[in-house]
């Protein structure tokens, strides 16, 4: 079996997902009348996530599926819920948990779905590494099974690289650091390399091919022996990889030299053959005396009896000269393994638990829908009222309904006895007073939360600001101006609106002190109302033709008031469900977007 190394788990803790989904998913994903219930799903994923997450410590080929299932679920669910809404705080603890220059911790906790995520893809990564390096490498399919789970979790430690500073927005732990994402993604893309050269080896391939595969794979092991040495990085390696690496660096070095020896010597080139052979023996031992190690102790001992054989028969038959091995001609190089992408799903059998849940493109949508639809639903009431009140002040100018009324001297006209019965049903003067001593209460919390709101933000640029100028370039994160900028205009407009409102306020209570003797009349009894009003007869008009025809428009005009009424209630009432048309929508996009990813691969 050659010597690989397997990356350690990061360490998880156990977390409550029922309660916090079923919450976000009741509150923002269901209706009064069309309540979701995704119990059953939310409990089988929580069964998922610790099946997945302590499965992956057995480091079977079994417990890849495993973890894979709840990977694949975390990556739907966040297409449909946005990952920063989920309040659930998950911990994960360094895989290294060592520390280094960044000053990192040994754990982070962040309530976020795209950290769990991001965690248990490092788990995935760092699982197939050690199935990979479990597989005998004197099989065929074992070998192939290595080689591809090596290139992909170079792949998905790549991914993480260029995507986890995005997704968490703050200090990571040292194994998730760019840097450390970027040293695991080489070694294991070296090691998947290292399979071909094996293969090759195994399955007898011309010489030549093996020794250019061998070749790459000591500039794959070259390279990621250079970012494993760096100061920031060098504290967080057990005491074995490096000079194992630079171990392998040397032994492939010395297997391609062999193998480009063995290809001279089916050429009878033996003074070639002898210059390959013995550089390749010094880098054995060179490989052997850095790792500590025996490493492809097999192909050193073939090195040395080809090597003692080739000498043999250049002093006997041969005599060639021995050319200085500088000037020997370059082996070329073939890189078969490559970083595989990361694919979605990963399980073989993936079944989304929530797939009645909407993406979140679409949820955004149905928002924006609603929202467009409210301005739209309320600029028409506006102008339905707005014509009312017009009207109204019309008819208040003409005392109108009030002067076309019959009344006998003792009897208060019907439309000042309705607003008096709707006076007292609102709860007259005691409730205007009552609302009028309630604002300055009201004020001082409204102002108190935008304090506060601007508090907050105040503090969270500090502390961006603070982590910007400490990392510099590193620190990739949104600029706190850009990422709250809504917040801060927000704020700004509220406050505007809470300063329009004192002048407002004011004028009220100057219109309510101006009018009090009327609404205290209208709040009191039909009696002491009727002895307010002076007394008077209308026999004299009622009858009059005038009257008739203005009563005759008075009830046009109770008409118009009574559609507009109608008109605005099925303004308001009015729904449409277009969860069905955005979703074929976003359908339709994302096959259009997939044929255009297609035409450009090909």
């Amino acid at each position: 079996m050659a010597e690989l190394i397997s990356i350690p788990l990061k360490k998880p803790s156990e977390v409550d997902l029922v309660k916090p989904l079923r919450h976000i998913i009741q509150s923002r994903y269901s209706t009064a009348d069309k309540p979701e219930d995704y119990s059953d799903a939310i409990n089988e994923l929580a069964k998922l996530r610790t099946n997945g997450i302590w499965k992956a410590f057995e480091k079977y080929e079994s417990s890849l599926e495993v973890i894979y299932s709840y990977y694949d679920q975390l990556v739907s669910l966040e297409q449909k819920i946005p990952p920063q809404e989920v309040q659930i705080p998950f911990k994960w603890r360094d895989a290294f948990d060592k520390g280094s220059i960044f000053g990192s911790k040994s754990s982070l906790t962040i309530a976020s779905l795209s950290y769990e995520k991001i965690c248990v893809l490092f788990n995935i990564a760092a699982l197939q590494s050690a199935v990979a390096a479990s597989q005998c490498m004197e099989n065929d399919e074992a070998l192939k099974l290595a080689a591809k789970l090596f290139q992909q979790a170079a792949g998905i430690y790549n991914h993480l690289k260029s995507t986890v500073m995005l997704q968490i927005q703050q200090d990571p732990t040292d194994d998730l650091n760019p840097d450390t994402l970027a040293a695991l993604s080489s070694l294991m893309l070296a090691q998947a390399q290292e399979m071909f050269v094996q293969k090759a080896i195994h399955d007898n391939m011309k010489e030549s091919i093996t020794a250019k595969l061998a070749q790459q794979c000591e500039e794959l092991y070259a390279e990621t022996l250079k970012i494993f040495q760096r100061d920031g990085l060098k504290s967080l390696w057990d005491k074995d990889w490096v000079p194992l690496i630079a171990g392998k660096q040397a032994a492939m070095r010395a297997i391609a030299l062999y193998f480009q020896s063995v290809v001279c010597k089916n050429d009878k080139a033996v003074g070639k053959e002898i210059a390959w052979l013995e550089h390749s023996i010094e880098l054995f031992k060179a490989s052997h005396s850095r790792s500590g190690k025996t490493l492809y102790n097999d192909v050193y001992i073939k090195a040395q009896r080809n090597l003692a054989e080739a000498k043999k028969d250049n002093d006997f038959i041969y005599h060639e000269r021995i050319p200085d091995f500088k000037t020997l001609d370059p082996i070329g190089k073939a890189q078969p393994a490559k970083l595989l992408p990361l694919s979605h799903p990963m399980s073989k059998n993936f079944r989304d638990l929530f797939s009645e849940l909407v993406p979140v493109a679409v949820h955004q949508a149905m928002a924006a829908y609603d929202l467009r639809k409210t301005e739209i639903t309320q600029a028409e009431i506006g102008r339905l009222r707005e014509s009312t009140q017009v009207l109204n002040s019309v008819l208040a100018s003409l005392n109108l309904p009030a002067a076309i009324e019959v009344t006998d001297g003792d009897t208060l006209p019907p439309s000042l006895m309705e607003k008096g019965e709707k006076v007292k049903e609102l709860g007259g003067m005691d409730e205007l007073e009552k609302l009028i001593s309630d604002l300055p209460e009201l004020l001082k919390r409204n102002r108190d939360i935008l304090d506060e709101s601007d508090r907050m933000l105040n503090e969270e640029k500090q502390a961006d600001d603070s982590l910007r100028q400490q990392f510099k370039e590193k620190w990739t994160r949104t600029p706190s101006e850009k990422l709250t900028e809504m917040f801060r205009s927000n704020s700004t407009k509220y406050r505007e609106i809470i300063t329009n409102a004192e002048k407002a306020d004011r004028i009220v209570k100057e219109k309510l002190a101006a009018n009090r003797e009327g609404i205290l009349l209208l709040s009191g009894s039909n009696a002491a109302l009727q002895g307010s009003v002076p007394s008077g007869s209308g026999s004299t008009v009622s009858n009059s033709t005038a009257v008739n025809t203005l009563r005759q428009l008075m009830s046009e005009v109770d008409t118009i008031k009574a559609e507009r009424d109608a008109i605005e209630q099925e303004l308001t009432s009015a729904t449409l469900d277009m969860k069905d048309q955005f979703l074929m929508a976003l359908g339709g996009y994302d096959q259009s977007r997939t044929r255009c990813h297609r035409a450009r691969t090909d």
